[in-house]
């Protein structure tokens, strides 16, 4: 049986969306997950500045993916000493704790893919995560969601590992950690760049979506 290449139904057209199927892919026991987006769900920060302070997206975006691209690396400012001269400048009053209260307390866990990891774990699949974050936010994550301590195997914060999705090394690094290949493992998240570069190297990937929660609910 070949691999084939299947176009995910209730896409808009103008991205190419697609999954790719393995006939051996119950045979896989490691299941690579992104984070945010997938385990992690919240409203967009963008928005929330929008409503509660006016500040207008195209404004916001630029200083976000800016700040972002540096605190997810290692030996990074703090990342409220980066949002601190915006904040001033939209005349927001937030500390530090209060600037991080304001975007952690936001997002809430997939309770949903969470009762499924806990099956698929059960069943006998090694869970990993991998997610391009920054320290604060992971030490939020590790002392308010609890299922992030039981589920996984392991999990890959680029501020520790220093490699970045779509890095091949930031792949390469797990594979070597757990003595496994590509063909291995099974990998979702909601990033379509990662997914094509995962697919690149021969890890059976999806864009995370309703229909990969089916897929996974496919391999009980």
């Amino acid at each position: 049986m070949t691999r084939s290449e299947v176009q995910v139904p209730h896409r808009p057209p103008i991205v190419k969306y697609f999954l790719f199927f393995s006939y051996n892919h119950h045979m896989k026991k490691t299941i690579i997950f992104d984070l945010n987006g997938v385990f992690i769900i919240s409203p967009l920060l963008s928005d929330r500045f929008n409503k509660d302070f006016g500040v207008k997206p195209d404004d916001f975006m630029p200083v976000l993916n800016n700040i972002m691209s540096r605190v997810r690396r290692p030996n990074s400012a703090s990342v409220y000493d980066l949002w601190k001269p915006h904040l001033s400048k939209w005349k927001i009053n937030f500390s530090e704790m209060e600037f991080l209260d304001y975007w952690f307390n936001a997002e809430r866990e997939n309770i949903e893919l969470v009762n499924l990891a806990k099956e698929l774990k059960r069943k006998g699949y090694k869970l990993i995560i991998m997610s391009n974050n920054f320290s604060e936010r992971a030490k939020y994550y590790s002392e308010n969601l609890h299922f992030l301590t039981t589920l996984f195997e392991s999990i890959y914060y680029s501020w520790e590992t220093g490699f970045i999705k779509p890095d091949v090394h930031a792949f390469e690094l797990i594979f070597k950690n757990n003595g496994l290949k590509p063909e291995d493992c099974l990998y979702f998240d909601d990033s379509e760049k990662n997914i094509d570069l995962a697919i690149s190297i021969g890890i059976d990937s999806y864009v995370f979506s309703e229909d990969s929660v089916e897929i996974l609910r496919s391999l009980l």
